[in-house]
């Protein structure tokens, strides 16, 4: 029986790499989003960038030879900002989703699982959480404490998990009512390894699939606290930061080179992400056919 169940699980594993294989915008986020990770883990070390000096005889320099993508208006390399921003950026996407994730799963397993007192005051809890504008939330608490980049983690990744919170509840409501699950508390199996062996692993994926997206909005958010000044501050760069200077109507006109690049970067990866999404949605998907070749 565990051998049947073995091979079943397996092959649902072949379909599921199979289909994600064959989706070709999900192949190419992954392309670049790899592409982007090795290049800012690798490059500041092969180039020796330096994003924190300043060059005193090019102040708001356009793009040539001593500078690629130029300077910006205190003389710092902006194609070294680029890439550290993007350390930084992504950083900041990642580690808050997995804050977001860590706290809401917890918590919707026990409020779907146990039901009760646990979902009356989790799914409150949530509710109120969401009912505040969560961009409004997250400056207040930004401006009472340091905004730092981990400041800023912490905070997108708290405020976060209401959305993993609610998602895992809903599936765990339709799992803990399975027959394998009825059966499994019948010959008296205890709570905690029925959670792990049946009712996690079944209510998983869509988790999987909010992670990328919340990856992408937590990448947007602090894009947008940075360019609002209350994000991650200067010297330290992020492309959020990176824009901040397009706030100037004159930066904008008549220095593109100083906002575009890390725009074009902030919009490639986020669709990047999405795509990931997109695909692992599709793929986990049992009503999604795998195309023939």
């Amino acid at each position: 029986m565990e051998k049947k169940e073995r091979i079943k699980k397996d092959s649902y594993s072949r379909d599921v790499l199979k289909k994600f294989s064959q989706h070709k915008l999900a192949m190419l986020g992954m392309t670049i989003i790899a592409v982007e990770v090795l290049l800012v883990i690798l490059l500041p070390m092969v180039m020796e960038l330096d994003p924190y000096t300043s060059d005193v005889l090019n102040f708001s320099a356009a793009p040539g030879p001593g500078h690629i993508l130029g300077t910006d208006d205190t003389g710092r390399d902006l194609f070294a900002r680029l890439v550290y921003g993007g350390r930084v950026s992504l950083m900041v996407g990642l580690l808050s989703a997995i804050i977001s994730l860590m706290i809401g799963v917890p918590l919707g397993l026990v409020a779907g699982y146990y039901k009760g007192i646990w979902e009356t005051v989790i799914m409150r809890l949530a509710d109120i959480f969401m009912s505040f504008p969560s961009m409004i939330l997250i400056l207040v608490l930004v401006s009472v404490f340091d905004p730092s980049v981990w400041t800023i983690i912490f905070v997108i990744g708290i405020l976060g998990w209401t959305d993993f919170a609610k998602l895992i509840y809903g599936n765990v409501l339709s799992v803990r009512e399975k027959e394998y699950v009825e059966s499994a508390r019948a010959v008296g199996t205890k709570d905690l390894p029925i959670l792990i062996k049946y009712v996690i692993p079944n209510a998983f994926a869509p988790i999987l699939i909010n992670f990328t997206f919340r990856t992408a909005q937590a990448i947007i958010q602090e894009s947008s606290l940075s360019f609002l000044g209350m994000g991650v501050q200067p010297p330290e760069a992020s492309w959020g930061n990176i824009l901040y200077a397009a706030q100037s109507i004159t930066v904008l006109s008549t220095r593109p080179w100083m906002w575009v690049p890390a725009g074009i970067l902030l919009v490639l990866t986020v669709s990047s992400i999405n795509f990931i999404g997109d695909g692992m949605r599709d793929a986990l998907d049992s009503r999604t056919k795998i195309r023939k070749k």
